[in-house]
């Protein structure tokens, strides 16, 4: 399956900038990249899925080929939930399906239980629906503090963007993530970096930092209220070797991940499947062939009964 073409979405602080894969006439699905990545993630996992899906990998705000937001407007996950909404309008889709990848999985779960009438299938890739606070609780407001004051901190310094060195930049890609491979990282660099004189400038908005800023934690009643909204099929894959917590010093503690499982076992029942997979966080693109299976099948199966209404 080869790639249609390169769309470019207007919003009103620029464009999104997305990739389309597949049939047109196909039934639709997002693909959501994770943080600090970008519609590249998903270049090897689409061409081994079902060709008569309609397929579009979209670039968050000031990530890939995306505008970054306007001047003082911060980046918070509300604000990548309603750009999936903004995406579905001008796309002019009323129903589709979503597949995530890490912070894409936590925005498409949430945008999941807030349009429920609009989301067919929720596929989730060494992700959750929501980011817990369970291990959380003494950190939320540190986190709110730190991100309006990195937000005023890069505003009030203006540099102008680094030029640094192909190697360079692909040595620092790999040294802040571990999980993927150097083909992988050079993928995501394609698209997440602009040629200039005299070397690479990386295209994401610097106002963009750590993961922990944007997200809104929830707790487990709100967690558990938020999935009893789902009407979807819910597909979560994950890498045995992948990630368990939004930081990585909270890997070990398992707990989210088996309260998250619990839940969606009991509310959504038979409308959800759970598939442990071989790899690391980014197993869909250092290893597309062990997913690729367990999602064509997903996406394909004929739903077991009434979407409840």
């Amino acid at each position: 399956m080869g790639l249609l073409s390169e769309l470019k979405l207007t919003v009103p602080w620029g464009y999104i900038a997305a990739k389309a894969w597949g049939s047109l006439q196909g039934p639709p699905v997002l693909c959501l990249h994770g943080w600090l990545d970008n519609a590249n993630s998903f270049d090897r996992l689409l061409p081994l899925l079902p060709q008569d899906f309609h397929y579009v990998a979209m670039d968050f705000g000031g990530h890939g080929l995306s505008s970054h937001y306007s001047p003082g407007v911060p980046y918070y996950h509300q604000n990548f939930v309603s750009e999936v909404r903004r995406v579905a309008a001008a796309l002019k889709w009323s129903r589709f399906s979503l597949m995530g990848h890490s912070f894409g999985g936590i925005v498409g779960g949430m945008f999941s239980c807030i349009f429920p009438e609009m989301v067919d299938e929720l596929i989730l890739l060494d992700s959750s629906p929501f980011a817990m606070d369970i291990n959380e609780m003494e950190n939320l407001l540190t986190y709110k503090r730190r991100a309006i004051e990195h937000m005023l901190q890069v505003e009030a310094t203006r540099k102008p963007p680094s030029v640094v060195g192909p190697q360079e930049i692909l040595q620092g890609f790999l040294k802040n993530n571990s999980h993927v491979g150097e083909e992988c990282a050079k993928l995501l660099l394609q698209r997440g970096t602009t040629p200039v004189a005299t070397g690479l400038v990386l295209n994401r908005d610097r106002r963009i930092a750590w993961p922990e800023h944007s997200f809104d934690f929830v707790s487990r009643e709100l967690f558990q209220h938020s999935v009893q909204q789902l009407r979807a099929r819910v597909l979560l894959v994950k890498a045995a070797q992948g990630y368990n917590d939004v930081r990585r010093e909270n890997d070990a503690n398992r707990e989210p991940l088996l309260f998250m499982l619990h839940v969606l076992r009991s509310v959504l029942k038979e409308r959800f499947q759970f598939v442990e997979v071989p790899g690391n966080h980014y197993v869909h693109m250092n290893a597309p062939h062990h997913v690729a299976g367990i999602i064509s099948s997903f996406l394909q199966s004929k739903r077991r009964g009434p979407v409840p209404q």
